[in-house]
């Protein structure tokens, strides 16, 4: 019911929810680490940062094993790709000190990917397919994410184009192991981003648009945020200066009261305007 009403946009409703279950040990950390996730989606990082720390002692106090580590593992992601490379790190170091899960490892193993820090990253995927060689979200999405980033990352992009192609059947699937729904589309974020790297603007557009044509499945995870801003460098690509200036609009309106100092906002405002 909380996905419901962020996606139905009623913060009234989502309020109303997150109330109802902090009262109830097990779902009270989880709605905690929601809210964090939804204030994110609007840039607010302080506030998101604040809200996964109560949801990880939350849920430790509930002697919960696995949660505080996903909770660390997801928003160490998030400031990987908000640009803060270095906290990204701090928080998968801690989150594979929590926990060894399925899950959890490609989280941080995708974190560690943007963080740059290849090699550990590396080690995690190489882990998973060793450990799960017949596990279809494995195979199928999380290991031709992180491998496509690598890829990216050392200027390989037709590699990287390659590597996601296996996640097409599967990438707008996720994980039920856990209560999260941090997984659907991920494959479409990095394929829109090898895309941009190829200088390929109507096929990085694609791949954006998926993500916004499908708000239901990435609800407030960041890429839901973030594919405007993709969306908008990929207009510029095909030098569709109108629909790139209403693309950077929309992630800028959605992110005007952000807080200012987040790297991906300032190159994106750097980048809006040179547009003008």
């Amino acid at each position: 019911m909380y996905d419901l009403a962020f996606a139905q946009n009623d913060t009234a409703g989502m309020a109303q929810h997150a109330a109802k279950l902090k009262a109830l040990p097990r779902l009270g950390h989880q709605i905690i680490n929601m809210e964090g996730d939804t204030a994110a989606y609007s840039g607010h990082l302080i506030d998101a940062r604040e809200l996964s720390r109560r949801a990880m002692d939350n849920a430790q106090r509930a002697g919960e094993k696995d949660a505080p580590a996903v909770y660390s593992g997801t928003s160490g992601l998030r400031e990987a790709w908000f640009g803060n490379t270095g906290e990204a790190r701090r928080r998968g170091s801690l989150a594979l000190k929590l926990s060894s899960g399925r899950d959890l490892q490609y989280f941080v193993a995708l974190t560690f990917a943007y963080a740059r820090d290849d090699a550990r990253a590396k080690a995690l995927a190489d882990d998973l397919d060793k450990r799960f060689p017949e596990d279809t979200i494995v195979q199928f999405n999380y290991l031709p994410t992180v491998r496509g980033k690598l890829a990216l990352n050392k200027g390989d992009v037709s590699g990287a184009i390659q590597s996601l192609g296996a996640a097409a059947p599967y990438e707008l699937g996720a994980t039920r192991t856990t209560d999260l729904d941090w997984t659907a589309m991920f494959p479409v974020f990095v394929r829109g981003e090898a895309y941009l790297a190829a200088r390929q603007g109507s096929q990085a557009a694609a791949e954006f648009q998926k993500i916004l044509d499908h708000r239901g499945l990435v609800l407030n995870q960041p890429i839901g945020a973030l594919a405007h801003l993709g969306l908008g460098r990929a207009y510029v690509l095909q030098s569709d200066i109108p629909k790139a200036k209403a693309a950077y609009l929309d992630f800028l309106t959605l992110w005007q009261d952000a807080d200012p100092d987040i790297p991906v906002l300032q190159q994106a405002k750097a980048e809006y305007a040179k547009l003008q």
